[in-house]
């Protein structure tokens, strides 16, 4: 269901320049909860303002410091059918992906261009007017404007943009301004009274409420994220506006929701405010944010892979493909190993490993914990510079069958693998039984049985031989890698 920034339900909170009823309730101070039991003497009886946070005083405090932030947007239009919005390399196309909305048709080849205005959330972070927002709202702005909340309006600069965790630093040429209080999203706790400020449907200075409902969570294609997740009501045009929590500190900046309707249905998402505040610094001094890469796939570890491997309980992160040349090959890691903690830390989610790598700085040493043949051991990995990375993978010829798996599969040949760019050795002709319920699919290329790399017909049958029960095959699908368990007993 998660889709970065497709329109298949997926909506990050952006903006849309159209106004919609939302009402958000909960519950009042004054309103008392009815109850059958008779008080007795040694009950003690608390006030509402005990029962109910009360955020006034955030509103009163941080409210001056949220800002409107508009943008307008100039695009070409093209003839019918080629026009903004049909490629999805467009840069309007994925703008508009994340209203949830249709990008312009072409109107023919003389169309003038089109102007797209939108409007976002962004709080000030310091007195000289240093203001952070999401990237998407001020991506390919040709005009950007800040409204404070005593209608001052300024025009905006951008000082630096990083797609990968969607946050942009924006400067406005003014003085002496009310700034926010950062604070800790490590501190959080689930369970959490939190608030958010921002500018939904353009309703200015608009607070919502609500619960942390989860931390450090990792979304489809937001791999140096660990979102912290709330039922704090967002939705468009809250795009970049801060999340507070009680002590009326940021712990967080508002970014997606998940929704089937375009509007909040209960999950939304929060980049914690210690990833923007390292973004904006590196921004700021650097102009870029260099982040750390050690060259792995990597996958979450259920209890099937769990006991695939030996763990003693699903943890850490399993480690599906290893690039050759890479820092993790030279350090001597290599796939069917689960990273346990990295530098002392140990983690539950993807989000998190990613995360404390791409915080290493380059030429750095990270220390990882590595679990390896039903045991732990040591790894020091030199880390490098972040590179984007693409593999493609196609499929043909004859066959061979491992009926205990379910799988029909053949060998690859030499000049196949060097046209895949893989080290695998089988490619899946058809799938069914078992691995068809553990969703392995035709042109799957199959790397390894547990962490035993395959390379033929002959070799997966007899690996079969040995076992009746949950192994996991690491498979190589278009640009990933990823294990599958599948139960075989």
């Amino acid at each position: 269901m998660f889709s970065r920034l497709t329109a298949k339900k997926m909506l990050v909170t952006a903006v849309i320049p159209a106004v919609f009823g939302v009402y958000y309730a909960f519950a009042l101070p004054g309103h008392t909860t009815a109850n059958a039991a008779p008080q007795t003497s040694t009950q003690t009886s608390k006030s509402p303002a005990q029962r109910f946070p009360d955020f006034t005083r955030i509103v009163e405090e941080n409210g001056p410091s949220v800002v409107n932030v508009s943008v307008s947007r100039t695009t070409p239009v093209a003839a019918q059918g080629q026009g903004p919005g049909n490629s999805q390399d467009d840069p309007l196309q994925e703008f508009l992906r994340r209203f949830g909305q249709q990008g312009p048709q072409g109107r023919g080849p003389q169309a003038e261009p089109e102007i797209q205005r939108g409007l976002g959330s962004g709080f000030i972070i310091s007195a000289d007017g240093i203001i952070l927002t999401n990237a998407h709202v001020v991506a390919e702005a040709t005009e950007i404007t800040v409204k404070l909340t005593d209608r001052r309006e300024f025009d905006a600069k951008v000082l630096g943009i990083d797609k990968r965790t969607d946050i942009a630093v924006l400067k406005i040429d003014a003085k002496n301004l009310p700034a926010v209080k950062i604070g800790h999203a490590s501190d959080l706790r689930v369970g959490e009274w939190v608030a958010a400020i921002g500018s939904p449907f353009g309703f200015e200075n608009t607070i919502t409420s609500g619960i942390v409902s989860a931390k450090a969570r990792a979304l489809p294609d937001e791999n140096y994220v660990p979102f912290i997740q709330t039922d704090v009501a967002v939705n468009p045009g809250n795009s970049g506006g801060p999340l507070f929590n009680m002590d009326g500190e940021v712990v967080g900046m508002n970014s997606q929701i998940f929704s089937r309707t375009g509007g909040f249905m209960g999950l939304s998402f929060a980049i914690p405010i210690d990833v923007a505040m390292q973004v904006k610094d590196d921004l700021i001094t650097n102009g870029k944010v260099t982040r750390g890469r050690i060259g792995v796939q990597i996958q979450d570890v259920n209890q099937a892979l769990a006991n695939s491997f030996g763990l003693p309980k699903p943890q850490g992160a399993l480690i599906s493909g290893v690039e050759p040349g890479s820092p993790a090959e030279k350090a001597g890691l290599k796939s069917g190993d689960v990273v346990l903690s990295v530098n002392g830390k140990e983690f539950n989610q993807l989000s998190e490993l990613s995360g404390a790598i791409a915080a290493t700085k380059p030429g750095n040493t990270a220390h990882l914990q590595v679990w390896r043949d039903s045991k732990s051991r040591d790894v020091d990995v030199k880390v490098a510079e972040l590179m984007d990375q693409k593999v493609a993978v196609k499929s043909a010829g004859d066959e061979q069958t491992s009926a205990k798996l379910g799988l029909t599969v053949r060998e690859l040949a030499p000049d196949e693998r060097a046209q895949l760019k893989t080290e695998g050795g089988l490619v899946v002709q058809n799938a069914s039984g078992a691995a068809a319920r553990a969703g392995i699919q035709a042109g799957d290329v199959i790397l390894a049985f547990n962490d035993t790399p395959l390379k033929s017909v002959e070799q997966l049958k007899n690996l079969m031989k040995k076992t009746d029960k949950t192994i996991a095959l690491l498979i190589q699908r278009d640009a990933n890698r990823m294990y599958v368990p599948v139960q075989v007993g």
